[in-house]
């Protein structure tokens, strides 16, 4: 069974591996499609040698020597996309190695050496986390830096960067490009982002008071989605009959700023999920697991040790809406000693309300005297005032 470990690390290799196969799957349809052309070339050739004498010399030798010609231009073209086929295969098998050999030199962390071996994989999950969130130079510094740019998945982000820029400037002109060379991979995908681009479009000539461009931009381009999105066309096509912007909630809705925000967001759901990547990012899944495994309704308040990461104001907003963690046995650990407390080592209560185990109170006593000094508050007590703390 595979640990935790290999689970977070497979989106590592399943991307470039699916890459791989998607660039094979290519260079297979290329190859055949070259082999049927010279298929029909033999075919053509043979029945022209068969032809009788009657058809005109002059006539068939053009027609063939125009097909020859536009064999050799199809031809021609697909030696070019084979030939970025096979560069795009050479990459894809350069990171599936490189991965390879990074998982296999990284293996489990060795005893006393878990924080050199953390730092890696932080410094790859870190480059992921920067990248989604379009500190691309950051992102590049830190990878290069440390080592991990066959690693990250830069050149995915790189493509997508001019298509983010231009969906926060309210232009869809580099989305719709996108989705027209992804098409059938979208497609199969079921992705609503094309029509969602050509609705927001549509929109913007209305707002802009282009009533009859509206109109024939939806004939052209919107018709086509009726079946598969009658609802919301319906409703978009409804803002026609507006002399200005609506003022009916249902409607001013697809005018207000948020539908690019909510673009945007659909772009990076779409682009993950064509190349196979997480739709969060690694360090937030991971975080997340971490904050869950100490989250409790004490630290969760703001109470608790000081020692809790949820001590800290930041990390307890990171934890809000997961859920508490289940403890079906809670262990209390001493503050002082750093150890577990159990009817050999049984908590003991001061005065004040502060709880030690009684190791810790009889070490503070041992250096104090005979007496105990309480570390949160500096109270002074006797050993005996101190009472055994039973947990029900």
């Amino acid at each position: 069974m595979a640990d935790d470990r290999e689970l977070c690390d497979a989106a590592l290799l399943r991307v470039p591996f699916e890459a791989l196969k998607r660039a094979a799957k290519e260079r297979k349809g290329l190859v055949d499609e070259a082999s049927e052309a010279l298929a029909g070339l033999s075919t053509a050739a043979a029945a022209g040698g068969s032809s009788g004498a009657g058809a005109p010399a002059a006539a068939a030798a053009a027609a063939e020597a125009a097909a020859l010609d536009a064999l050799v231009v199809r031809l021609q073209g697909l030696k070019r996309k084979l030939a970025d086929v096979g560069r795009q295969e050479a990459d894809e098998a350069s990171r599936c190695r490189a991965r390879l050999e990074h998982l296999a030199a990284l293996g489990r962390p060795p005893r006393g050496g878990v924080v050199a071996w953390s730092k890696q994989r932080l410094d790859r999950l870190l480059v992921d986390h920067m990248l989604r969130g379009g500190q691309h130079q950051s992102a590049a510094r830190l990878a290069a830096e440390s080592g991990t740019e066959a690693l990250s998945e830069g050149h995915i982000f790189a493509d997508a960067r001019r298509v983010v820029e231009a969906l926060r400037a309210r232009d869809c002109a580099p989305a719709l490009a996108w989705c027209a060379e992804n098409r059938a991979r979208l497609r199969k995908l079921k992705s609503p982002l094309e029509f969602k681009l050509r609705l927001q479009e549509f929109l913007e000539l209305v707002r802009a008071d282009q009533r009859l461009a509206a109109v024939g931009y939806a004939r052209q381009h919107l018709a086509p989605w009726a079946a598969a999105h009658m609802g919301e066309l319906q409703r978009a096509l409804a803002t026609l009959a507006f002399a200005a912007e609506p003022k009916l909630p249902r409607y001013r809705a697809l005018f207000a700023p948020a539908a690019w925000e909510g673009l945007l967001e659909l772009f990076h759901r779409e682009l993950y999920r064509l190349h196979g990547l997480l739709p969060e990012s690694a360090l937030a899944v991971q975080l997340q697991a971490g904050l869950v495994a100490l989250k409790s309704p004490p630290a969760a308040g703001g109470g608790g040790s000081r020692e809790d990461p949820l001590h800290h104001a930041g990390l307890r907003a990171l934890a809000e809406g997961l859920p508490y963690a289940k403890h079906a046995h809670s262990k209390l650990l001493c503050a002082v000693t750093r150890s577990i407390m159990s009817d050999h080592n049984p908590p003991m209560v001061l005065p004040n309300g502060y709880v030690y185990s009684q190791a810790a109170l009889e070490q503070i006593a041992a250096n104090n005297g005979g007496k105990v000094v309480c570390p949160r508050t500096g109270s002074v007590f006797g050993f005996d005032e101190a009472r055994r703390a039973f947990i029900v």
